[in-house]
C-alpha cells in the first residue's frame, strides 16, 4: 500500500481494545466493520491486563500457583467466544495480551504495529471500569498518532431503532 493510499483514509492496520465490558463488545461491530470494509488489512486485538502498582500485590499475584497460566487461559476463552467467533476467515487478525499501565501499552502497541486506526469505547464496565476506561480513551484521543474511533454505548441504542 503506498502512502497516497493512506492519506485519504485507507485503514489497513486497525487495532481494536478492549476490556471485555459492553461497551468495548459493542465497539468491536466498527472496528470489524472498517476491518471487513478493507481487503488485505489487519485487524489487531489487544486486551491489557492492569500491572498491580502496589509491590504486595505483585508479590502475592506471582505466588498464587499458576495464575498466569489459568489467567491466560480464561482471556483466551472470552476472546475466542467474544470476538474471533464473528470474525470472518478472510480476515487477518492478530490478538495480543500485554500486561501494564493501559494508555502506555496501547499507545506503545499501536507505534509498534504502526496502526492506522484505534477502535475504543468510552466506558469500563463498572463505576471504576468508568472512570478508569474513560481517563485512558480520553489519553489515547489526545496522544495517539493515528486515527481514533471512540464508540459511545449510547450508539447501541440508536443503532437497534434504526
Amino acid at each position: 500500500m503506498n502512502d497516497t493510499n493512506r492519506d485519504i483514509g485507507v485503514y489497513a492496520r486497525i487495532l481494536f481494545c478492549t476490556d471485555f465490558s459492553e461497551n468495548a463488545d459493542f465497539a468491536f461491530d466498527y472496528a470489524l466493520d472498517a476491518a471487513v470494509r478493507r481487503p488485505g488489512s489487519v485487524l489487531y486485538l489487544l486486551h491489557v491486563i492492569p500491572e498491580p502498582e502496589a509491590q504486595f500485590w505483585n508479590t502475592y499475584i506471582y505466588e498464587v500457583d499458576n495464575v498466569d497460566e489459568k489467567a491466560r487461559h480464561d482471556i483466551d476463552q472470552r476472546i475466542a467466544e467474544a470476538y474471533l467467533s464473528r470474525v470472518p476467515e478472510s480476515l487477518e487478525i492478530q490478538v495480543a495480551v500485554r500486561i501494564g499501565k493501559d494508555s502506555e501499552v496501547i499507545l506503545q502497541f499501536a507505534q509498534e504495529k504502526n496502526a492506522d486506526l484505534i477502535v475504543i469505547g468510552r466506558h469500563g464496565s463498572s463505576s471504576f471500569g468508568k472512570v478508569l476506561f474513560g481517563n485512558v480513551t480520553e489519553r489515547i484521543s489526545r496522544k495517539a498518532e493515528c486515527a481514533v474511533l471512540i464508540v459511545p454505548l449510547s450508539m447501541k441504542g440508536k443503532r437497534e431503532r434504526a
